[in-house]
């Protein structure tokens, strides 16, 4: 790919989004990135607020970081983005990707995860870009009571969430199939990191004990999940985005821990009792116990490992919420944020 090429990221403001938009600024320096997103309640600028200063100390020949704010499904925008930043390579991250929120909000998922996707797909193939790399998860695998989900498992999603970047997922590949698109698919276990929404399980938890309040748990807290740090799962994304091979499936593997013993770890690096915090809710309705991909393709075809142990690097996670008190008690002060914890800690799914 030629050193000044245009990288476009969709939904760059967000948790993973915007970790892989700082990867890219700083592995590769004569890459200019493009970042569309909407600003949607996860979506926050602040995210790459170190970037965006980095840009305005440079003159404006130099800079090489653009935000564009926008929706996905807007095809007139899109037009005039591929028009004027010739695209080397998409990365395709924006989504709705809470499953709480996809119970009551069914339509909202199918808009973005669904046409959103479709949009960027025809765009990807009207303006033929190199290599599209379209961002997934490994929960449209379904529930695996036991073994492993490969990249040509059967798709069997659970819930609205799950369901809409299955369909995502299936789109991608038929433009491959039908189009000739080069698309490649990721599908990851779960991410943590610095900068993430506090609905999630472990900024939830950090906060929350912060506070002193207590910590809704799903069912019995013994859902296995696979976890991988965000600075990991980057470098997966970048590997699958230059690598010379054909476009494929890969699925991103992390170390697999229950619930509880995430919200464990989490307290011990605090330094607190969690045990008198938990609050046991009603699960999700079609709840899945076990996600479970495995992610040998990526180890053996591409080389990636990962760098990062979710026993030792949660430490410097919590690190970075006790530090940045500011930044997080914002987004949980917003009536938004406050309505949905509400609806979650008392499990009104509906």
């Amino acid at each position: 790919m030629p050193s000044s090429a245009s990288v476009l990221v969709t939904g760059g403001c967000g948790f993973m989004g915007s970790h892989f938009v700082r990867h890219l600024y700083h592995t590769y320096p004569h890459y200019r990135i493009i970042n569309l997103d909407l600003l949607t309640y996860a979506g926050n600028p602040d995210n790459l607020r170190d970037v965006e200063i980095q840009e305005a100390a440079l003159p404006p020949d130099k800079r090489r970081y653009v935000f564009v704010h926008g929706d996905i499904c807007d095809e007139t925008l899109l037009d005039k983005v591929f028009i004027k930043y010739p695209i080397a390579i998409l990365a395709h991250f924006a989504a709705e990707t809470h499953v709480d929120r996809s119970l009551s909000s069914v339509s909202d998922f199918i808009r973005t995860n669904v046409e959103g996707t479709r949009t960027l797909l025809e765009a990807a193939r009207r303006y033929a870009v190199p290599h599209t790399v379209h961002i997934s998860t490994d929960e449209v695998y379904g529930n695996m009571p036991e073994g492993f989900s490969y990249e040509d498992t059967l798709l069997n999603p659970s819930n609205p969430y799950s369901t809409s970047k299955a369909a995502g997922d299936m789109l991608a590949r038929t433009y491959q199939k039908v189009y000739d698109l080069p698309v490649s698919v990721v599908r990851s276990g779960n991410n943590y990191g610095s900068h993430q929404y506090p609905e999630k399980l472990i900024p939830l938890t950090i906060t929350n004990l912060l506070e002193g309040r207590p910590i809704p748990v799903h069912g019995t807290g013994e859902h296995v999940r696979s976890w991988v740090s965000v600075e990991d799962f980057s470098r997966a994304v970048d590997v699958i985005a230059h690598s010379s091979h054909a476009p494929d499936v890969y699925n991103i593997e992390g170390e697999y821990r229950t619930n509880l013993e995430i919200i464990a770890l989490v307290a011990r690096h605090l330094g607190k009792n969690h045990e008198h915090h938990l609050v046991f809710v009603n699960d999700r309705p079609n709840a899945d116990l076990r996600y479970a991909p495995f992610g040998e393709k990526l180890r053996q075809k591409l080389g990636w490992k990962r760098r990062h142990s979710v026993d030792t690097a949660i430490g410097d996670v919590v690190d970075w919420y006790l530090a940045n008190n500011e930044w997080w008690k914002a987004l949980k002060a917003k009536k938004e944020y406050k309505e949905q914890y509400e609806k979650q800690s008392k499990a009104q799914w509906y």
